[in-house]
């Protein structure tokens, strides 16, 4: 496996994780990875379905520093374990998100769209009265609205996550269906030096690709972007670096021959 390096895991400091952060860099070492970055999840005001939920996409960064320190500390020298959050990005909300990231010390931030226009395409609600396509095209269409509103983030996650829900996922997706709506971002990040991810989670969905799908990756490139970062998205030890063999492959197809890393939000390229 030429990479070594999962930048987007998850522990029992998110909420949707009951794995403590111990067990996945024992997993991690097992693999022979010699980077680990926890990206644990903080959306503020995010749209709970439940009472009995709220809250729980919003991390006691306190306490999850805390135990990544002593982490850090007890594998100093067998693995680098680096501190991440993946913030949930929503306009009305820009101000608190750049308050946020410059109150602690990342080595890494990713933007990611869990919602759009006030709802998850996690649930089936973000889909009904219209057609998937009208759907799909809405979410892609908020990511520019996003960028444009808070930018102090190192690479944008899971760019077309909504594939994950839909009626029929990414069996009738494709990028040159949603360009005019994703094109906009992608000169956005590239110009603006922003990178972007492979999230190897799809594979657990049942998807066709990875996300965002090659096309996605191959017109970043083309648009000048340089910066990749890969992430498993593992929320559970089993998962984390699966299918980094495949990302690999679409990288090298895309014209990359590196995939980066951050430390201090600044990038390292490294090659495959």
């Amino acid at each position: 496996m030429a990479i070594l390096a999962d930048y987007h895991l998850h522990s029992s400091f998110s909420g949707d994780s009951e794995t403590p952060m111990e067990e996945m860099i024992a997993k991690g070492l097992g693999l022979g990875l010699e980077y680990m970055c926890f990206t644990e999840h903080m959306d503020m005001d995010y749209v709970y379905s439940k009472p009995e939920e709220e809250g729980m996409f919003e991390l006691d960064t306190a306490s999850y520093l805390s135990g990544l320190a002593r982490c850090r500390e007890k594998h100093k020298g067998r693995i680098e374990v680096r501190f991440g959050v993946e913030l949930g990005v929503q306009p009305h909300i820009a101000q608190k998100l750049s308050a946020y990231a410059g109150a602690y010390d990342f080595d890494f931030i990713i933007a990611s769209s869990h919602l759009s226009n006030r709802k998850d395409p996690y649930f089936p609600d973000f889909y009904e009265g219209r057609s998937e396509e009208e759907a799909y095209g809405e979410y892609f269409a908020s990511i520019l609205d996003n960028l444009k509103s808070f930018q102090d983030f190192d690479v944008y996650g899971h760019l077309d996550y909504v594939v994950r829900y839909g009626p029929q996922k990414d069996a009738e997706y494709s990028y040159g269906k949603y360009r005019d709506a994703l094109d906009p971002a992608l000169r956005w990040l590239a110009e603006h030096g922003k990178g972007i991810e492979i999230n190897t989670g799809a594979i657990g969905y049942g998807l066709r690709e990875l996300n965002p799908c090659t096309d996605i990756i191959r017109r970043y490139r083309e648009l000048g972007g340089e910066t990749v970062t890969v992430g498993s998205d593992a929320h559970t030890p089993e998962r984390i670096a699966h299918g980094f063999g495949r990302a690999e492959e679409v990288l090298r197809s895309c014209g990359f021959r590196h995939y980066a890393i951050f430390s201090k939000r600044k990038p390292e390229y490294i090659r495959l």
